[in-house]
This record gives structure tokens, sequence and C-alpha cells, in this order.
């Protein structure tokens, strides 16, 4: 069985000399495996950084919220937005991404994409609401 790192991205080779198939009179070829990432249910790489949708509701999204995630190391994060999430907004959470090489105190970025959930109906008394808050 091959351990595969964290840092190993699709397309690394990893290598064993001499300890492929060999046939009579000939020496062993090698080994070689190839790298193919098994896609996560959660979280989307590219290069060191991972990618992740936050689901949040319109409220959420106009007032602030708390993002709690679970990193891919098992770690929990609450992560407080005070900005209006509209959606384009992304998030970018520093050095939460895939390890850099071999450099363990070098990652990518976790960077959080948002799905805001809108209300399929409102109350007249709610739209009235909306109207004053948002001056229109």
């Amino acid at each position: 069985m091959v351990m595969a790192g964290p840092v190993w991205k699709t397309g690394t080779k990893i290598t064993f000399a001499d300890k492929g198939s060999a046939k009579l009179h000939e020496l062993p070829a090698d080994l070689v495996f190839v790298v193919n990432e098994k896609p996560h249910a959660i979280y989307k790489r590219d290069g060191n950084d991972i990618f992740i949708t936050y689901k949040v509701t319109l409220p959420e999204a106009l007032k602030g919220t708390t993002v709690n995630i679970i990193t891919l190391d098992q770690r929990d994060l609450a992560i407080v937005v005070t900005d209006i999430i509209t959606p384009e907004y992304e998030l970018m959470v520093s050095q939460e991404g895939m390890p850099v090489g071999k450099d363990r105190g070098c990652r990518g970025d976790l960077r959080v994409q948002f799905e805001i959930k809108f209300p399929t109906y409102l109350t007249s008394e709610q739209k009235m609401a909306l109207r004053h808050a948002l001056g229109s």
C-alpha cells in the first residue's frame, strides 16, 4: 500500500526502482504509481487552495454571521463575518489550505464561497418592513 501525502497532487508520480515485473534474463522494471485525487464531498482543491460552499440565510447574509467549518484535519474553525455577503462574496482564510511542498509551516488558503438561501414567501408586513429598512 502507498500512503499518499497531502502535498501530492493529481499527476504526481511515485517510483519504486526495480520493483516491477521482471522477465528471465532481464532486469526488473520500475513500479510507477500516478496519483489521482479522489473528489471530497465538501471541499474542492485548486492547487494548494481549497474551496468550500457555505449556506447562509438572507438575514445572515445581510447582518453578518459566524461561519463554522470543520477543516480537513478535523479542527473547528469559527469565522465571524461582519461584511454583507453578496452572491460574489468570497471569504479567504489564509494558511488554512493544503500544505505547500515539504514545508509544513506553509499552506495554501481556504476560500469560502457562499450560497444565499432566499425565502420563498414573505407576508405583506415583512415586505413593508423590508421596503422601510432598505429605503425603497
